[in-house]
């Protein structure tokens, strides 16, 4: 009986890695797009990378081990410690603001379900060194680019923005005290998974009266920045903060991807790190976990490298938008094929086919051709079994029917025939 990948892991025969690699592809041409530069680090980090921005109970969830130097160490579970890491290590010498991103693949010890596997890819997009808002719109226009690259419209995901300082001044505004607000945030975190009276309760066992209460639910739903001031329009920090969350709207219009967002004061991202505006990306349909998430984090980066820098970013897994691409169909039907196939009519030209082959590979084309001898219907299918896109038949120059000495079908790019032709073929 052979042996399975264990839970959670994937095996990608052809057919899986294309569909990856689709992703990736797309991932990788919009960042670059957006003038991000490429990075990695290491799969494996010294524990307390992970336990000293998450704490202790963060293990539970990773693939972590003594090794043989006797040395604390885990499996990648996320990216943002290791950036921090390499950006301290670095911090003076680079060019700010810093746009990097990163394609890495990463563990964690979880229970499997939809969207959720024990590893996954995730593209990771960071700016590091900025701290006004025009990056933030920035970094938001990178990710519904990707969305907008693999096909899907504004009417197949939506953007959920909110902004934890403004959130965390309208609850002060309303009688929250900042040792209340955590626990605060933690029920808005839950708003959707539970039931509003339940949410009642425990606000008003957090302190907050009755009206507070009516006030905060009343903009947990579709709300817009004009609302926010006719209800918090005396609350100085309120204005100020409302000043910057316009700023950024203008600049996700200015970008072309306003048609996207939503405000949505409930995204708080449940990462205590994130400090300003943060957002999350959903299918229209509701049917799907979040595509991807993220925000600002300005003081994650001193806590972990000792650098004080300014840092925002999203991480987008490949599990949940591959399944997405899936149910709307966008997903590559099956692997690419070589793009020629060489068949022969005759054993004697066996030589003048890996000729061809040869001309052809050297000037980027993908080629394939029968290992050994075959007739040459059997060439011919194989050739449409691997997909190939062009068949050039070699054709016996002993044989007096033969005009020409070799034939394509269906008629390729002229520069192929040159190359032949310049291979005295």
């Amino acid at each position: 009986m052979a042996q399975a990948a264990l839970p959670g892991f994937r095996d990608f025969y052809p057919e899986q890695f294309a569909e990856r690699a689709h992703v990736m592809g797309i991932w990788r041409d919009v960042a670059r797009r957006f003038a991000f530069v490429e990075y990695d680090g290491p799969p494996l980090e010294p524990l307390d990378l992970y336990t000293k921005k998450s704490g202790d109970e963060i293990v539970g969830q990773l693939y972590n081990f003594t090794d043989k130097g006797g040395r604390e160490v885990a499996l990648r579970p996320e990216m943002t410690p290791t950036l921090a890491r390499m950006a301290a290590a670095r911090a003076n010498a680079l060019r700010k603001p810093v746009r990097w991103f990163s394609v890495p693949q990463l563990f964690r010890y979880e229970r499997q379900q939809r969207g959720r596997l024990r590893e996954h890819f995730q593209l990771n997009v960071d700016i590091l060194g900025e701290a006004d808002v025009t990056a933030d719109a920035e970094l938001l226009a990178v990710a519904i680019e990707i969305m907008r690259a693999c096909g899907l419209s504004s009417s197949d995901v939506r953007a959920r923005v909110s902004d934890r300082r403004l959130l965390r001044a309208m609850l002060a505004a309303l009688g929250v005290s900042d040792e209340q607000t955590p626990a605060v945030f933690g029920v808005i975190d839950k708003l959707d998974r539970q039931p509003r009276d339940v949410s009642r309760e425990k606000l008003a066992a957090l302190g907050m009266t009755p009206d507070s209460i009516d006030g905060l639910l009343a903009l947990m739903g579709d709300v817009t920045l004009d609302e926010i001031e006719r209800q918090f329009g005396g609350s100085p920090e309120v204005q100020t903060l409302l000043a910057d969350f316009r700023r950024y709207f203008g600049c996700l219009e200015g970008l072309d991807v306003l048609d996207w967002v939503t405000i949505d004061l409930k995204i708080v991202r449940g990462l205590a790190y994130y400090t300003g505006i943060v957002f999350e990306l959903f299918d229209a349909k509701g049917e799907l976990r979040a595509i991807c998430g993220g925000g600002r984090y300005d003081n994650l980066l001193q806590s972990l490298g000792g650098v004080d820098m300014p840092a925002l970013g999203f991480g987008m897994g490949d599990v949940v938008l591959a399944e997405l691409l899936r149910d709307r169909g966008l997903l590559p039907e099956r692997s690419e094929g070589p793009q020629v196939w060489i068949a022969t009519e005759s054993p004697s030209t066996s030589h003048a086919v890996r000729r061809a082959a040869t001309a052809l590979r050297r000037n980027g084309v993908s080629v394939e051709y029968a290992l050994r001898d075959q007739q040459l219907m059997k060439q011919v299918k194989a050739a449409k079994a691997a997909n190939a896109s062009f068949v050039l038949t070699l054709h016996d120059p002993a044989d007096d029917n033969v005009t020409t000495r070799h034939s394509w079908n269906p008629a390729p790019p002229p520069e192929w025939d040159r190359l032949l032709a310049d291979a005295d073929l």
